[in-house]
């Protein structure tokens, strides 16, 4: 499998965690100031199954809000389970983009993206298009995972490569340090805010950070043995195991640390 290719997404194995990972989304949401419009345009890149989209409704109950994401999977989900008026006089839709093409062709309110942009090459080259898209006073803001230096993410890393698959992975350069983004955005004419909070997640069950990955960064490595059971239960059995090792489960729980990168960038009113 090369780096390129697009993973297949299960979206009841990635909402097993749905309220640890609805979390950040919440957070980046608070910082938010007010949006220019009373019925304000938003769009959301990489909307997934939709239940965080659906929390943009809860915040801006009128506002006209489109998901949008690349995995037919996903949009299924949230076709079904969120589209449509929402109770504020707004509306919830959801549609097929690729994250990596798309530019805003009508002006928003707000741009917003939810662990996403680590799965989008050169992401930070993307922001100049979408916050020209934005109304003045308009405001870009995205999460992605920092932990890609992690335990979780380094054995699979290191696994993958072991077993054949050492393009499949994303590396720690899929995104970028703090100071670059907020760089970036300032140089874009935005005053922006970006910060880093790393959350200690108390997952349960048997195996849970293994649970936790097979919803969202092991899926190319799912999606490129999907073919050869074999070879997948081989790899899944070790990586099983080094996991175990580097997130040993305590009285209450297996703590899981896991660094996240903020940032919301306001447009000039």
């Amino acid at each position: 499998m090369s780096a390129a290719a697009t993973p297949t997404w299960d979206p009841a194995q990635y909402l097993r965690h749905a309220g640890h990972r609805a979390r950040p989304f919440a957070d980046l949401l608070a910082r938010v100031p007010d949006l220019p419009a009373d019925r304000p345009r938003i769009a959301d890149l990489g909307c997934g199954p939709g239940n965080v989209t659906a929390l943009l409704a809860e915040r801006w109950p009128t506002a006209h809000i489109t998901g949008y994401d690349n995995s037919t999977e996903m949009l299924d989900r949230a076709h079904v389970e969120h589209e449509g008026p929402t109770a504020g006089g707004g509306r919830l839709d959801f549609t097929h983009a690729d994250v990596r093409t798309w530019t805003p062709e009508e002006p928003y309110d707000l741009v917003v993206s939810n662990a996403t942009l680590q799965w989008v090459p050169d992401h930070a080259e993307r922001f100049g298009a979408w916050v020209a898209g934005l109304r003045p006073g308009g405001t870009f803001a995205f999460q992605v995972p920092g932990n890609f230096a992690a335990p979780s993410h380094q054995l699979m890393r290191d696994l993958a490569s072991r077993h054949g698959l050492a393009g499949a992975l994303r590396h720690e350069d899929a995104v970028l340090a703090p100071e670059a983004y907020l760089s970036r955005l300032s140089d874009l004419g935005c005053a922006a805010d970006v910060w880093e909070t790393t959350y200690v997640h108390l997952l349960t069950g048997e195996d849970p950070v293994l649970d936790w990955v097979k919803g969202t960064g092991l899926r190319p490595v799912l999606t490129a043995l999907a073919d050869d059971p074999e070879a997948r239960e081989a790899f899944l059995d070790d990586y099983r195991g080094a996991l175990r090792r580097a997130y040993p489960s305590g009285p209450h729980g297996t703590p899981f640390p896991f660094r996240r990168i903020f940032a919301v960038a306001r447009k000039e009113a």
